[in-house]
């Protein structure tokens, strides 16, 4: 990325694979699914009645008046926020303030919160909408509280691009901080879509996973032969961000560094995915990374387990690595925690990086009829312990065309100097 550096100094995530980093790892590493049936209030309306669900209680996390003016969407946000910043070891108020600031990425935003309200107004005929009903619902809410909770007096922004919404708020925080316009941000994304409205309206589009008959909870089959759909999740994750000089200044350990963003746009259909753009994003994080396709390691795919996903991505790695692509593990975590719809690019970001650090390769669950089309290394069924990765890519490919991916690298890959 062009400018200054841009350290990893924070991560923290709320999960259906756990609510602190080690506990993702643990899960991952052993192969975990967090997806399974849903509870009966909801499944037993459905045609689809499979979730990846977080286990969670904002009343043991915030004050009461808190609670009371916050979606689910905010306190995973908040939570996730808080162990970023505890991670980091950063005190604001040694800060300039007014160079901090909060990045978020959201595809729905408080969708617990409206869909209570209608359900008030249309099924109950009642006139008792909650007062704080805009304050919950609004898809900048969590990016406010995060703001409140910390007085960060910088650029504040929610993006919204579907599925690739929080891998935006990362890669556009990068670029404040690349730039010069902010020292550190708090960037990542939230979503917790597991109530009826949504699920209906994600079933009505016909892209939901069938319920495995034997095994809920390998619903979820990215590249295989029978795979059926996406399985959707709730959850958060953040990322402390940080100009590399300032992180080393103040003796922050450095996770990685988020050397590359590349962000195109299909401009071609609404759902269906295209390979120009995939491609051209790929390239044009390496090409942000000052790195050849040979420094990649890892490939966190976005791996929706559609049927056109899968095909459209194996091509798009394909074209863009050539004869190295099917040396590169490449896994989709999706098929253990789930689609967090705009917040998967944040959490499959802090995944890639817990795999840069440590040398384990998270696998591609369930995979165990593979697509002939789908040709590439998967990292099938297991966990995989590998030479540490000088860097890893995270892809994230949204319905309406927004295409965003981010690589990080390696801290000692080019030196921890400034």
């Amino acid at each position: 990325m062009n400018g200054r550096r841009v350290a990893v100094t924070g991560l923290g995530v709320v999960s259906p694979l756990g609510n602190t980093t080690s506990e993702l790892f643990a899960s991952l590493s052993v192969g975990r699914s967090g997806i399974g049936l849903l509870p009966p209030s909801l499944a037993s309306q459905l045609r689809s009645p499979i979730g990846a669900a977080v286990s969670f209680d904002g009343t043991g996390h915030l004050e009461p008046a808190q609670y009371r003016m916050m979606d689910r969407f905010s306190q995973f946000g908040l939570v996730a926020a808080r162990q970023a910043v505890r991670d980091a070891g950063v005190d604001f108020s040694n800060e300039q303030r007014s160079a901090c600031g909060v990045f978020v990425g959201s595809g729905m935003g408080g969708s617990q919160t409206t869909d209570d309200g209608y359900q008030t107004i249309y099924a109950a005929k009642s006139e008792r909408v909650k007062p704080f009903t805009v304050l919950a619902a609004m898809a900048n809410a969590a990016a406010a509280w995060i703001a409140m909770e910390y007085r960060l007096l910088g650029p504040n922004l929610t993006f919204s691009t579907a599925c690739s919404s929080s891998a935006v708020a990362l890669g556009e925080a990068a670029r404040r901080i690349s730039s010069g316009d902010a020292d550190i941000m708090l960037a990542g994304g939230a979503e917790a879509p597991l109530c009826f409205g949504v699920l209906r309206a994600w079933e009505a589009l016909r892209a939901l996973a069938t319920e495995d008959a034997h095994d809920p909870s390998a619903s979820c089959r990215p590249f295989s032969r029978n795979r059926t759909g996406l399985v959707l999740g709730e959850g958060a994750a953040f990322v402390v961000l940080e100009e590399w000089g300032h992180a080393c200044a103040r003796g922050a350990n450095i996770h990685a560094e988020l050397s590359g963003y590349g962000l195109t746009c299909d401009a071609a259909h609404i759902t269906r995915p295209s390979a120009e753009g995939q491609v051209n994003a790929m390239q044009a994080a390496l090409r942000s990374a000052r790195l050849s396709p040979s420094a990649i390691g890892y490939i966190n795919a976005h791996g929706t387990a559609t049927p056109q996903n899968d095909l459209i991505e194996t091509d798009s790695i394909k074209q863009v690595f050539g004869g190295l692509a099917h040396d590169i593990p490449v896994s989709s975590t999706k098929s253990m925690h789930g689609h967090l719809l705009g917040a998967a690019g944040a959490l499959e970001f802090v995944i890639a990086v817990l795999a840069l650090k440590s040398g384990m390769i998270p696998p591609t669950m369930h995979l165990n009829d593979p697509d002939p089309a789908c040709d590439l290394d998967y990292v099938p069924n297991q966990a995989r312990s590998v030479a540490l990765p000088r860097a890893v890519m995270t892809n994230s490919f949204a319905f309406g065309g927004t295409n965003a991916v981010l690589i990080a690298e390696s801290a000692e890959s080019r030196g921890l100097g400034g």
